[in-house]
């Protein structure tokens, strides 16, 4: 006699215990001995800890609010990252900028990195910041600054000596400016010398001042002898 399919009164239905079905015969939920909370499990997926920025991520964030070229040490410091992973990083998101022809670029000069406008796009900016207003260095600002620049240390005397005028009105505005400061004082005149700043390397876009481009080819060709008879 064969054995009937149909359970007895007593018997429980197939399946787990405290199982409910629904109407496509999948289980909705379980009410069993050790079924989990729903409510446990939220908390749970709640807790898990929210993975941080990426290392790109964290370095736009800071060097966006620098006022000044931030060292790749200093950035490793604070990120708690190796210092070569940081520089990595650097100059993987400058090329990046680059290639993908943003209006900003990012540039290491005077020992660290920050944010610059392209190029291309400075006469745009430079129009939207002072409307039309020009502050440009003067001709005696300017030829000091170049003085200041190729022969540093330098004294206000030899400035004056190579420009054949005083220069003291004008060595003052470029140190109120932040371009120059002073570097000491001369061994045997005891006259206080002066140097470029990295504010100066910072306007200009250089990394050191051994990026100047070279003054020979803007020289006279008697320029020894004007030196001398100086």
């Amino acid at each position: 006699m064969e054995a009937s399919d149909t359970p007895g009164p007593g018997s429980e239905p197939s399946g787990s215990v405290g199982d409910v079905t629904g109407r496509d015969g999948g289980a909705l939920a379980s009410s069993g001995p050790g079924s989990p909370d729903p409510a446990s499990v939220a908390r749970e997926s709640e807790a898990e800890p929210v993975e941080g920025p990426t290392l790109s991520t964290a370095l736009e964030a800071i060097l966006m609010v620098v006022d000044e070229p931030v060292a790749e040490v200093t950035l490793a410091q604070v990120l708690e990252r190796p210092t070569a992973e940081v520089a990595a990083a650097l100059r993987a998101l400058s090329e990046e900028y680059t290639a993908s022809g943003r209006g900003f670029d990012l540039r290491e000069v005077a020992g660290g990195w920050r944010f610059y406008t392209r190029a291309e796009c400075a006469a745009l900016v430079e129009r939207f910041v002072r409307d039309g207003q020009q502050a440009r260095l003067t001709q005696a600002a300017l030829e000091t600054l170049a003085v200041v620049a190729y022969r540093q240390p330098v004294s206000r005397a030899r400035v004056a000596a190579v420009r054949g005028v005083s220069s003291d009105g004008v060595m003052r505005t470029l140190v109120a400016r932040g371009l120059v400061e002073e570097a000491g004082t001369d061994p045997e005149s005891q006259a206080v010398l002066y140097r470029t700043t990295s504010y100066f390397l910072e306007r200009l876009g250089l990394r050191s001042l051994d990026e100047l481009p070279e003054l020979a080819p803007f020289l006279p060709d008697d320029v020894e002898i004007l030196e001398e008879q100086k």
